[in-house]
């Protein structure tokens, strides 16, 4: 049903869009689910949410130990009750090739829905709230890109305009020539 699902990159405007919330729990659901696990884990991912495979819906999917049985899925999620702050550093399947520092939130607590619907609340620190944060990001229109810094903006840019490119030349109307994506 989804096999010719792919993750998209950076300046896709999909992965710019807030996503809706899910409302159906149904049979779609769970093999797109499936069908991003599988795709996380092709790509050595820890996370992947529904709007990186250009589905905006409120969706993600992870496994912070990259060992079988250990994943995880969230629809509709919210992230409250946020605790102290700690530097890290991150990457994004849809930014290949860029890694920067970014500040989040040390403890956080995660409700949502499972798969099937039901209600979990979940409370966590380190790696795992900083995956939650970062595809929760997704699901909100927010990019790698909106938390860098000028330092790391310069850095990156050539990897940046080189992703560009890319996407201009596999998508030559999508974004007329000299027009700037949200870097």
């Amino acid at each position: 049903m989804f096999e010719d699902l792919r993750i998209i990159c950076w300046p896709d405007p999909r992965l710019l869009r807030k996503s809706e919330a899910v409302e159906s729990f149904d049979e779609n659901l769970r093999a797109l689910a499936a069908r991003m696990l599988e795709l996380m884990r092709q790509a050595k991912g820890v996370g992947l949410a529904a709007p990186q495979v250009g589905h905006n819906i409120r969706l993600f999917v992870m496994n912070s130990t990259a060992e079988p049985g250990k994943e995880r899925i969230y629809v509709n999620p919210v992230l409250v009750d946020p605790d102290g702050e700690e530097e890290g550093e991150e990457g994004c399947l849809s930014l290949p090739g860029i890694n920067v520092k970014v500040v989040r939130n040390k403890l956080i607590t995660l409700e949502a829905k499972d798969i099937s619907g039901k209600p979990l609340q979940q409370r966590e620190s380190g790696y795992v709230a900083r995956i939650w944060q970062h595809e929760f990001d997704h699901l909100n229109g927010t990019l790698l890109t909106d938390r860098m810094g000028p330092a790391a903006k310069l850095t990156n840019r050539k990897t940046l305009d080189d992703l560009r490119v890319r996407y201009q030349a596999e998508h030559p109307k999508a974004l007329p020539a000299g027009k700037k994506s949200r870097r």
